[in-house]
């Protein structure tokens, strides 16, 4: 049987967009005003998804082997599909917010990367935040460790130069210019000068008595040339 160009045109629309994305909605508009439908799809646009009114037929045929083919199930009455190139969460969040506005807006299901979803499991991803809200709470417990790091490093050289100052304090400063490394203990200082001193004495005594001792040698001389009777 020949298909009618129009619905050729309309499978191989159906099929571009399969190729470019695996993911999608279908929704059931029954009771919905053009100018509600317009209004959807002007929302759906600026996230990312492309949604249209498809004869169900058309589409089963169109699907029939790819990805996708797990929305067949939800091909029954009359039917708009979101093909999502984007965020699935924020166009489920858009379709449950519209869903409040127009109530005989229904979503019935779909398929990500492959995988068949329920309406339930459609109102869950509407209850996640954004992908942006979701990568920038990301991007923030990455950098999080990486600031506590980054002062952490600063810190560490700020740490031992106060350490190391404390340190020269309590060992009385740093050395002076000019001067040996290592400093001489008070009591060692005041040992070597008590020693100073001792020796310096005794050298005076020794000087004392070798005064004393040489005029008593010279007296002592003539007492024994005198004692030699005259001839």
């Amino acid at each position: 049987m020949k298909v009618r160009p129009e619905k050729v045109a309309v499978i191989d629309e159906v099929a571009e967009r399969v190729a470019t994305t695996s993911t999608a909605v279908v929704t059931e508009y029954r009771g919905m005003t053009v100018a509600q439908i317009s209004t959807l799809r002007r929302r759906l646009r600026a996230l990312g998804a492309d949604y249209k009114v498809f004869k169900n037929t058309l589409v089963r045929r169109a699907i029939s082997g790819t990805s996708v083919e797990p929305l067949s199930e939800f091909l029954d009455g009359p039917t708009a599909i979101a093909f999502i190139d984007g965020d699935v969460s924020a166009v489920a969040k858009a379709l449950r917010d519209f869903t409040k506005e127009s109530p005989a807006l229904i979503v019935k299901g779909g398929v990500l990367d492959g995988r068949s979803l329920s309406s339930a499991e459609l109102s869950a991803l509407a209850e996640l935040p954004s992908r942006d809200v979701l990568l920038a709470q990301l991007a923030g417990l990455l950098a999080s460790p990486l600031r506590t790091m980054a002062g952490l490093l600063k810190a560490v050289p700020q740490n031992f130069a106060y350490g190391l100052s404390a340190l020269l304090d309590a060992r009385g400063g740093a050395p002076v210019e000019g001067t040996t490394g290592a400093e001489t203990p008070a009591g060692v200082e005041d040992a070597e000068e008590a020693s100073e001193d001792t020796a310096a004495e005794a050298e005076g005594v020794v000087a004392s008595e070798e005064a004393i001792a040489e005029p008593v040698a010279e007296t002592e001389a003539p007492t024994e040339a005198s004692s030699e009777p005259a001839e």
